[in-house]
């Protein structure tokens, strides 16, 4: 089956299922107080992107995630690379690591909150706390799974520890981050729509709870429907990201010692 008949299929199950909800609406089978037609959210999102107003809350939760995720996936690789390289302070550190991730991190948002404040970087923390430990035990398992025969050869050949970190554990925990940073993405936009949802005055997360207020599922399922065109706009970047990385690693890997 070749990519083209893959895309047709997709827009075929896409027509089915939006045709399918239409028709339900239309034949009175689907409530519209719970479930309003689909042609009602189209019209929804046309007229929030006509608005220019609209714009300056994408901004936010955009800047939002964009921050959560960098900062997240940083201080992940680090704190992974390091607890993977010093067994005995990963056993130490081990329970209280399992105690943080064990948290919801909806019970984190009101402390947030009331340590940063409404603004921007109580969001930024949320997200952070999402992609941390993603990114984390990723970066700590990729270091663990280095071949011991190429990192006694590296040894053997006077690498040094910077040496053994560039040459050795990035490389064979790229994969593993590699993966991480896609997962991390849906997590860095939940963070930051969780923490605009429960207290602030813009943002997308913003936009959701304020027609959820009003009882409008139109306004709901809009915003809904932006945050998946949003975060599949972010994973498309990361994966021609991705594909380019991977494509520099081979060719440096094939190039002639």
């Amino acid at each position: 089956m070749n990519v083209m008949t893959e895309r047709l299929i997709q827009i075929a199950l896409l027509v089915a299922i939006v045709g399918g909800w239409q028709l339900g609406v239309a034949a009175g089978v689907i409530d519209v107080f719970f479930f309003p037609a689909p042609i009602d959210i189209f019209d929804q999102v046309i007229s929030w992107i006509a608005d220019v107003s609209f714009y300056s809350h994408v901004a936010i939760t955009l800047t939002e995630t964009v921050l959560g995720y960098l900062v997240g996936t940083a201080l992940g690789v680090a704190a992974g690379v390091w607890l993977g390289l010093s067994r005995s302070a990963a056993r130490i550190l081990d329970p209280f690591i399992k105690g943080l991730n064990a948290i919801p991190r909806v019970v984190l948002a009101p402390i947030f909150v009331l340590w940063l404040g409404l603004g921007l970087w109580s969001k930024v923390a949320l997200a952070v706390t999402l992609v941390f430990f993603v990114t984390f035990f990723n970066a700590m398992q990729g270091v663990r799974e280095v071949n011991p025969v190429v990192l006694s050869n590296a040894r053997i050949l006077g690498g040094n520890r910077r040496d053994l970190l560039r040459h050795v554990y990035f490389p064979a925990a790229a994969s593993w981050i590699l993966s991480s940073l896609r997962t991390s993405v849906g997590f860095a936009v939940v963070g930051a729509i969780i923490g605009e949802y429960l207290g602030s005055s813009a943002g997308l997360g913003y936009l959701i709870a304020q027609a959820e207020g009003n009882f409008d599922a139109v306004g709901v399922f809009a915003g809904i429907l932006i945050l998946a065109i949003f975060v599949l706009i972010i994973d498309s970047i990361l994966d021609i990201a991705e594909k380019r990385l991977i494509k520099w690693r081979s060719s440096a890997s094939e190039r002639p010692a």
